[in-house]
């Protein structure tokens, strides 16, 4: 029904909705600059390997996943070697699985067709976002709803354009957008921070395994074992507070 005919209760529950996805989408904006050129970038690459626009899109639509996009293009041949698009890709979304642990709590408004489709839409910029916003409120699908859907409308209408262009992307890097994941990955490490205590053990951990793989460990591992490492960091510090705030626990369990 219409809020022109719905009741007070119905009326009031549709405007927090409403809100909340255009606070995502208002979130989301810069993400969306950012990533426009490097959609572009990976539908003229793929126009170049022989891929139609409408195969391009349906590769966005499906996978929505940058990085794996950018890999499979990259290892495209004919014939196509699947085993290793294959691998390759699961190794750089093996993330996706420690980011849905730390979505899972804060999940708790969301059905199991919620869920779903927040898994299924489920970006990097999205995660931090929300992970964010939970942080601060009650996480909503409306919110997630408002980060996801124009990230996802964005890359696959710039995917195709790109594949419809052809070779008229070349190099964002020249205009500086390389580095604008880097600067918005900084700032949303600013609104995830809760503390030298808390952030600060994570985050250098993390980002030491991250190196010290990408420099022994061919392939993208270190992306996984960056994330795990810094995970299992941040797990175990509530542990390691609890025993330096109570010194006899160990004592009394003892006994």
């Amino acid at each position: 029904p219409s809020l022109m005919t719905a009741s007070p209760a119905e009326a009031t529950s549709d405007a927090p909705r409403g809100a909340d996805f255009a606070a995502g989408a208002r979130d989301i904006l810069p993400v969306l600059i950012a990533a426009a050129p490097f959609g572009l970038l990976l539908g003229t690459l793929s126009a170049q390997k022989g891929l139609s626009p409408a195969e391009v899109a349906v590769m966005s639509a499906t996978v929505f996943a940058g990085g794996s996009q950018f890999i499979a293009i990259d290892l495209w041949a004919h014939p196509v070697p699947v085993l290793t698009l294959v691998v390759s890709t699961i190794v750089v979304n093996l993330r996706h699985v420690l980011m849905g642990a730390a979505l899972a709590p804060h999940l708790g408004r969301f059905g199991v067709g919620h869920k779903a489709a927040a898994m299924g839409l489920l970006a990097d910029e999205v995660w931090a976002l929300a992970v964010r916003r939970a942080g601060e409120r009650p996480l909503t699908p409306a919110y997630y709803a408002g980060l996801a859907l124009p990230l996802w409308v964005m890359w696959v209408s710039t995917t195709t354009a790109g594949a419809l262009i052809g070779d008229g992307i070349e190099d964002p890097a020249r205009f500086g957008f390389d580095f604008a994941f880097a600067a918005i990955f900084l700032c949303l490490l600013v609104g995830l921070w809760q503390g030298a205590r808390r952030s600060a053990l994570p985050l250098a951990v993390a980002a030491a395994t991250a190196l010290v793989a990408h420099w022994t460990i061919p392939g993208v591992w270190y992306v996984f074992l960056g994330g795990l490492a810094g995970a299992i960091t941040g797990a175990l510090q509530p542990a390691a507070d609890r025993a330096a705030a109570d010194p006899d626990t160990d004592r009394d369990d003892a006994g």
